[in-house]
């Protein structure tokens, strides 16, 4: 209909400019042409036409959209001033304009160098004027790419390439681009002029059902925000999904990435197809198609695995899809679509326990590294993976709404069994750590602590494929604990006798230790950049030392002792030394406090510091980043280091006009107190939004209640921090603890 409506006007535009300016009029023949509002009208337009290319060409009008327009003519004279008369009202009427005037020999001289010029022509479609040259130069577009494609797809894969590395993919992304993201409306169009050529049947059922989804989106959210945008914002989806009748946003999600998911797998497969095409197919002395094999009953074929021969004779049996994935992820060569197709209506379903054909072909698979997730993505297309785990349709395109996350669940399931390849010969059970890492988080979606909850899922299904009950309940294990080493390295003390003996008891043995020390580095990289990062390394590594010394010899290491050179000669002093600041001063109240509102200041992010007595003097070290990437002026830091901390009140000023400036938002602030989890403290936990600041106005907050702190740890999440504080001494009283407690909140909010 919206297409059908702008088709009127833009006639009703042509013949009023032809009649205004005479364009072609000299020269013209009259002709029959549906141009005006009643549909018909007769006029002289020999020579010019008219044409939609762009969503108006395929009569895919967004309801907020942009015309693309190509005013076509034989060389007449006048085209300029019909060209003014055109465009001037479509942009009075505020539309969004794509427009140029060419000849056919011009058109068709552009198409040829410019291929997304070549892609909009095979959308072409005659509005008004001549349609004789309109066919001409349709026909002659589409010829033209059906002769040039091949040569051509390469720069066009360049070009695309650079979008989505600009955009990213839309299947993982909670805020993408609906049409410029991998998987997105741009790339349907790409599998259109593929198909257009010849080269490959791309538009295939599944792809026109997710096309149209996403073009009903990008209508829906037209039609929410009042203006032409295609990124869908966390803040439209509750909108968007109730326009498509969807429950809400996360249904929204799940259903986008599932869509482009479907179109990303379909460009790759056309992409094989056009090098195929373009290297031509490898043939035998009896002209036959070479065939190599590759395991039992896979072979290489034109660069991607088929089945062979004997294979597709026999009765199949259960393991033969795993395996033929496993051969496809070790060899990193592409599973052909007739043999993923075959496999699905053919491969019998896996009984219960796997058969050991089964489960060593899912380690193989799980322990490709690379080859693994585009393995697993066209398993996953052709709906083999739910047969090999039910659980796995619950766990699909789910979304992970931290920031920190870059994938969605199922995703990032498979990204950290591929990263944990690299950690494989640090353990003892690397087939072990591969499932440990791939079923580590099953628990999320389901609500509570998603290690709690998951841990007995992963034991279920470690029996599923077969595994002995040792393995199975070390699976189990792993899948609990699975995030304790990175919690208690980043937010307790390493040298607190507690904090070991705690952790040695939660793990038990040395190799279950190294197994989770692998996990969760494999873990933080499948997350994404912002979950990592070398002072977490640094805190892991020395836990695992730790506990590892104890569950070996039974005794504590001894806590590091600090640095007798940080105390010596005169007070205060500052030592800076990377990404380590110390400070020494005589009097310790309120030191750490004016020096995490200094680093503040100078936009320091503090991710550990503490706080120690060396004879007299008062010591505190803080472990520090730059919050925005650039290092400070060290100079300047030391200068109001000092400053601060002798009460300098202009030092003091700045510090809490820039603190008080910078708070965070989100939910309410929470603390929670952990009364045994130190040796001399108790530890209040902070859990708030992240701002600049807050460790000062906290210790501040501290401070002025009366309370020592000795340590604290500093956790970012994403938006949020877990903040960890020691407080010396036993803090049995209810009473004071509240009192404490209210005025580190009120500092926080």
């Amino acid at each position: 209909q919206r297409a059908a409506a702008l088709d009127t006007w833009l006639a009703g535009l042509l013949a009023t400019g032809l009649r205004e300016t005479g364009a072609g009029r000299e020269t013209g023949v009259e002709h029959q042409t549906p141009i005006g509002p009643d549909g018909t009208g007769r006029t002289t337009v020999n020579g010019v036409a008219l044409i939609a290319v762009g969503g108006l060409g395929r009569r895919q009008c967004a309801p907020c959209g942009d015309l693309d327009l190509v005013l076509v003519h034989a060389g007449v004279p006048g085209m300029d001033e019909l060209a003014a008369a055109l465009w001037y009202p479509i942009w009075d009427a505020r539309l969004g304009l794509d427009h140029s005037v060419r000849t056919i020999p011009e058109a068709l001289s552009v198409a040829h160098d410019d291929v997304k010029v070549a892609l909009g022509l095979l959308d072409a479609r005659h509005l008004a004027g001549d349609r004789e040259i309109s066919a001409q130069l349709i026909a002659a577009a589409a010829d033209q790419w059906r002769r040039t494609a091949v040569r051509a797809l390469p720069a066009l894969r360049e070009v695309t390439t650079s979008r989505w590395q600009a955009h990213g993919e839309l299947a993982f992304l909670l805020e993408g681009d609906l049409k410029e993201a991998a998987g997105g409306l741009r790339d349907v169009g790409l599998l259109r002029a593929i198909a257009f050529a010849g080269i490959s049947d791309t538009l295939r059922p599944a792809v026109r059902a997710a096309h149209v989804r996403l073009l009903d989106t990008r209508d829906a959210l037209h039609e929410s925000v009042g203006r032409r945008v295609d990124r869908l914002l966390a803040q439209e989806r509750s909108a968007v999904a109730a326009l498509l009748g969807l429950d809400d946003g996360d249904t929204l999600l799940r259903r986008v990435a599932g869509d482009a998911r479907t179109v990303s797998h379909a460009l790759d497969d056309a992409w094989r197809a056009a090098d195929r095409l373009r290297s031509g197919r490898r043939r035998g002395a009896d002209g036959r198609p070479l065939r190599r094999p590759v395991a039992r009953d896979v072979v290489e074929q034109d660069g991607e695995l088929v089945l062979a021969r004997t294979a597709i004779g026999a009765r199949p049996d259960p393991s033969l899809s795993l395996r033929v994935a496993a051969a496809a992820a070790s060899a990193r060569l592409p599973i052909a679509r007739a043999t993923c197709e075959w496999l699905a209506a053919y491969c019998p379903p896996l009984p219960t326990p796997w058969p050991p054909a089964a489960r060593a072909a899912l380690v193989t698979l799980l322990g490709a590294g690379p080859g693994l997730v585009t393995t697993w993505e066209t398993c996953d297309r052709y709906g083999l993976v739910d047969g090999w785990l039910p659980e796995w349709p619950r766990m699909r395109s789910l979304p992970q709404h931290n920031p920190v996350h870059r994938y969605t669940l199922d995703r990032h399931l498979v990204q950290a069994a591929a990263e944990a390849t690299g950690y494989a010969r640090e353990v003892d059970r690397p087939d072990l750590l591969l499932l440990g890492a791939f079923l580590h988080d099953v628990g999320k979606g389901l609500g509570g602590d998603h290690s709690i909850v998951g841990a007995p899922i992963a034991a279920r299904i470690a029996a599923r494929i077969g595994l002995p009950p040792a393995e199975i309940t070390l699976i189990e294990k792993l899948v609990r604990l699975h995030l304790l080493l990175p919690e208690v390295a980043t937010r307790r003390d390493l040298s607190d006798p507690v904090t070991i003996a705690g952790v040695a008891e939660a793990v038990q043995d040395t190799t279950t230790l190294s197994l989770l020390h692998a996990l969760a580095r494999a873990d933080a990289h499948a997350t994404g950049p912002a979950a990592w990062s070398d002072w977490k390394a640094r805190l892991i590594a020395e836990l695992v030392r730790r506990v590892h010394t104890r569950l070996d010899t039974g005794v504590l290491p001894d806590p590091p002792v600090p640095d007798p050179a940080l105390v010596a000669g005169p007070l205060p002093a500052v030592h800076l030394d990377g990404d380590r600041v110390a400070v020494a001063a005589a009097d310790r109240k309120g030191l750490l406090a004016a020096v995490a509102g200094c680093l503040a200041l100078h936009r320091l992010e503090v991710l550990a510091a503490d706080a120690t007595m060396v004879e007299e003097t008062a010591l505190v070290e803080f472990l520090v980043q730059p919050r925005y990437g650039t290092p400070p002026d060290p100079i300047a830091l030391a200068a109001d280091l000092r400053r601060a901390v002798t009460g300098d009140i202009s030092v003091t000023q700045r510090l809490r006009g820039r603190a008080l400036a910078a708070r965070g938002s989100g939910a309410a602030p929470r603390v929670v107190w952990h009364r045994e989890a130190a040796t001399d403290a108790v530890v209040l936990e902070l859990r708030a939004a992240d701002a600049g600041g807050l460790l000062y106005r906290v210790t501040s907050a501290l401070d002025e209640a009366g309370a020592q702190v000795r340590a604290a740890r500093i956790s970012t999440l994403g938006g949020d921090v877990v903040d960890a504080f020691y407080l010396v001494g036993a803090w049995p009283d209810d009473s004071e603890r509240n009192r404490v407690e209210a005025a580190v909140l009120a500092a926080a909010g």
